[in-house]
């Protein structure tokens, strides 16, 4: 754990690299798991299959949502972890088992994630094996959700301030150049950056970018 650990955070800052290296470290940490993945469930119930270790995890992605249940579902909303034994014995989810078994998914053990309150996720584990995990693998999946969710967490707070300081970068050079050609003051500047925003329904940020990109005439 201490080594995942330790590979996990050299990622710290790529949301994409860090979500992959979860997976990795998972299949590689339990015995049981052949493939791995991470399911974002979002607004509206739409879901983002992410740091999948292949295709498989994602086709099962696609099934849930497809479907509008399975385990993945089940882990956000009702339960910490949820264990499926043998896919083509299921009958939780009467749409989705069947769909799964032929997808090639013999057994699944997934863990919810804790991000934050509008944006949860689960670990999803897929067994090649009927009764493919045990107790020990189930013990191993909690602790590695727990540092992944930790992990994820910290990336996503890094990308996002990233991003507003590349957002304010921006509408810095936007501001500079519509104070250059018109020979305004910065507050001026800005004010005028949003009125025209809202005059082309053009995000700040978009028009900005716009602006900032132009060659000089």
């Amino acid at each position: 754990m201490a080594e995942m650990a330790r590979v996990i955070q050299q990622e710290h800052g790529s949301v994409e690299g860090t979500l992959l290296s979860i997976t990795a470290e998972a299949v590689r940490l339990i015995p049981g798991a052949d493939h791995a993945g991470i399911t974002l469930v979002v607004r509206n119930h739409r879901i983002e299959s992410r740091g999948a270790t292949d295709e498989l995890p994602r086709r099962v992605d696609a099934l849930q949502e497809a479907t509008g249940q399975g385990p993945c579902f089940d882990t956000v909303w009702k339960h910490h972890s949820v264990s499926v034994p043998d896919m083509a014995r299921e009958d939780r989810w009467p749409q989705f088992a069947p769909a799964a078994s032929e997808a090639g998914v013999r057994s699944m053990l997934t863990f919810r994630l804790y991000t934050h309150h509008d944006h949860l996720g689960a670990l999803n584990l897929y067994s090649d094996a009927v009764h493919g995990f045990d107790d020990a693998d189930d013990d191993v999946g909690v602790l590695l959700a727990t540092h992944a969710a930790l992990a994820l967490v910290a990336a996503e707070q890094e990308h996002n301030f990233e991003s507003a300081l590349a957002t304010r970068d921006v509408i810095g050079q936007a501001k500079g150049i519509i104070m250059e050609r018109y020979d305004l003051r910065a507050d001026a500047a800005f004010a005028m950056l949003v009125r025209l925003s809202q005059d082309w329904h053009t995000p700040v940020t978009d028009l900005a970018t716009k602006i900032a990109r132009r060659e000089p005439e």
